[in-house]
């Protein structure tokens, strides 16, 4: 491919010997333009979908979901809230609002830590908790549907190993790495 007009994933203003070799950038060729496409697509469609689901259902997003699901996997359903925004992936300033939207819900609390004047800990509430046993089957149903039933079982572990090693790629192991969930 000689012209950056269809290399989507490519379009960046970095120019780091991971981008670009002795003779230019590596644009993508078709046949991966073409899945970079499809996955952009699938994802996009996926996360509206499940959203969708979320808000009809429970009248919340997906990612208010995944931070429920998380507290309610955690020990005594609390996390502090610096790991609940390194596992959730999202800046600590988006968590404080979302946290602030589910404690004006019933459904988190927070509170101080008491070794940390600065750290807090958002727990899951047992209001909380309901709504997200009530919400899981219905959610879990759709995940099914949109994903894992159009999937034969090999496909269903290829996408889960594609997948592993694409975060395991992704997630800097520097410790002092410069990550939105950090800041």
């Amino acid at each position: 491919m000689d012209t950056p007009s269809t290399a989507t994933a490519t379009a960046t203003t970095t120019t780091t010997a991971d981008t670009v070799d002795a003779d230019g950038p590596r644009w993508l060729d078709d046949e991966e333009q073409r899945t970079w496409l499809a996955y952009i697509h699938a994802s996009t469609l996926l996360e509206d979908y499940l959203d969708r689901q979320l808000q009809r259902d429970a009248g919340m997003p997906h990612v208010y979901y995944g931070l429920l699901v998380q507290l309610s996997a955690a020990p005594r359903r609390r996390l502090r809230m610096t790991e609940l925004a390194k596992s959730s992936k999202i800046t600590r300033s988006r968590l404080s609002h979302a946290i602030a939207r589910l404690e004006k819900s019933g459904w988190v609390r927070r509170e101080d830590c008491a070794t940390d004047k600065r750290g807090q800990f958002a727990i899951l509430t047992d209001e909380g908790f309901e709504v997200l046993r009530q919400t899981a089957p219905g959610h879990v149903h759709a995940v099914r549907q949109a994903l894992f039933d159009r999937l034969s079982p090999q496909q269903q572990k290829s996408l889960g190993e594609i997948m592993r090693i694409v975060a395991e790629g992704l997630q800097p192991k520097d410790v002092g790495a410069d990550l939105p969930w950090l800041r």
